[in-house]
């Protein structure tokens, strides 16, 4: 051991990272067991039909004699294990990507000082025979015994090939997968996604690559009992071996802190959603606005790839008045669009169909909760809508107000009453911003939102409001609902910027 401390060097950089890495690693893993909770399932194919997941983690059986949504297949983890647990999606969220953005900023930080340093050739392999000795070490480990550690180099083969693949491939691996799960740029870049197989071959692979680090923590934590957990510890704590007791108390320290900011964010996050929404969001909605925002729908999947069975999510409004329309096929259904408009129209299905030869599409369809399919849709454009009813100067935000009624199982819940969805005025003039009327060259069937739904395909699909009667034009939206800019259809509230 007295060699392997000699040859190690741990500069105060490095010790930082690896810590700031262990806090935000765990929150990205409790926080996805969050998110996979919602649809607990995993597919290789884009259209996530029922009956073809490779992988499930439920028990529940969905039925056959009637419709169910997507929400309906949700499962209640702890949060023992997730972040913050109980069917809480939009927190989730929110703390995995609050946790993305600090972990890719550790990340760049520290593959720059890797290199700037020196550090690197620690990692990365400089010689091939690395590989045929690395083999010799497994053997060697698996005979219970240690093999002998690299000349110059604090690592034996194998640990070194281990440490390397984790760092320069599984890493950017999660990072690039997890990007091409992104509705924005899944929609703009659509070649990205099908790099990987599709979008639900990335979340795929994304859960693979979780499991992969779950695996690699143990066997790391095991690599440093064997080779001597005290000693390394301390280099790990103060960069030399000449205070053990303390470097031992200072590590417990350190993962009592990380204990306490998992127990907080998920006890805060229970009790109080809106404030650490909003407090999440400061930090999150730039980045997205900045990065995701300018990012236009491109997509144009092939005929070929619509999905013989496009899953549905929310159940359609069950009021007398909704039955009544629907039953004489919408003839007396009318589209109101006001607010801050010069001039207020009303518009029937006949007036949308003939405003202008109807767009179609054929894109992805990416649900929040996780699952896609491919469809479609046939609609006009929002941009031709409000340019007739022409937005005044003061008009920031487009509010789309339903036929449904979202009380669901809680009507005391926050977020129960009439359904809704704020979005910014800007996103109308995206090419694939439309209100559709159409689906799969068919008039928009009932379960997925007829008469008219929103179609914004850099959006996530809770987003698309269905069954849309009103479209009101506001400057702002805090006097709306709670303030939040919509909810999804189980009753939980979103930030207007969350979707992307």
């Amino acid at each position: 051991m007295g060699v392997l401390v000699q040859q190690l060097d741990y500069p105060a950089w490095l010790r930082v990272e690896h810590w700031l890495n262990v806090l935000f690693l765990t929150l990205l893993i409790r926080s996805g067991i969050e998110i996979i909770a919602t649809h607990p399932k995993l597919y290789w194919r884009n259209d996530s039909r029922p009956g073809t997941e490779w992988a499930r983690f439920t028990r529940k059986t969905m039925p056959k004699d009637r419709l169910y949504d997507t929400l309906d297949e949700e499962e209640s983890y702890s949060s023992l294990v997730s972040l913050p647990g109980h069917k809480k999606l939009g927190m989730g969220r929110h703390w995995h990507f609050i946790s993305v953005i600090g972990w890719i900023l550790t990340g760049a930080v520290y593959y720059v000082l890797l290199f700037a340093t020196g550090q690197w050739r620690r990692y990365i392999p400089q010689d091939w025979s690395l590989f045929s000795t690395a083999w010799d070490d497994l053997l060697t480990y698996l005979g219970f015994n240690l093999p002998p550690l690299l000349p110059g180099q604090p690592l034996d083969a194998l640990q070194k090939l281990s440490y390397a693949a984790v760092i320069f491939l599984l890493a950017p691996f999660q990072i690039l997968t997890g990007a091409a799960q992104s509705p924005a740029i899944e929609a703009r870049f659509p070649w990205f996604v099908r790099l990987f197989g599709g979008r639900q071959a990335a979340r795929s692979l994304h859960f693979l690559g979780l499991a992969a680090f779950l695996l690699f923590i143990p066997v790391h934590l095991l690599m440093i009992g064997v080779w001597g957990w005290p000693e390394l510890n301390a280099l790990m704590i103060f960069g030399d071996v000449r205070d053990l007791n303390w470097a031992i108390a200072a590590s417990l320290l350190i993962l009592a802190g990380i204990v306490a900011v998992h127990a907080a964010a998920t006890v805060v996050s229970l009790k109080r959603p809106r404030s650490v929404q909003r407090a999440l969001g400061a930090v999150i909605t730039p980045v997205r606005r900045t990065v995701l925002r300018p990012l236009k729908s491109t997509q144009a999947y092939p005929r070929r790839e619509v999905s013989v069975e496009h899953r549905v999510n929310g159940k359609p409004p069950c009021s007398l008045e909704y039955k009544t329309l629907a039953v004489h096929g919408f003839a007396d259904w009318r589209l109101e669009v006001g607010g801050l408009v010069e001039e207020p129209r009303v518009f029937s299905l006949a007036d949308l169909r003939a405003l202008a030869r109807p767009q179609t599409q054929r894109v992805l369809h990416n649900c929040v909760q996780g699952w896609s399919s491919i469809a479609e849709w046939g609609g006009v454009p929002l941009q031709t809508v409000l340019d007739l009813v022409r937005p005044l100067p003061g008009a920031r935000y487009l509010c789309f107000l339903t036929l449904q009624d979202n009380g669901r199982d809680e009507p005391s819940a926050e977020g129960a009453g009439q359904f809704y969805e704020v979005v910014d005025l800007s996103l109308a003039k995206h090419p694939q911003c439309i209100l559709a009327y159409d689906m799969n060259g068919e008039p928009l069937p009932i379960k997925h939102g007829a008469p008219l739904r929103l179609r914004l395909e850099t959006q996530v699909g809770f987003k698309m409001a269905k069954w849309i009667d009103r479209i009101e034009v506001v400057s702002d939206y805090s006097g709306i609902g709670a303030g939040m800019g919509g909810w999804r259809e189980d009753n939980v509230f979103y930030d207007k910027d969350v979707e992307v």
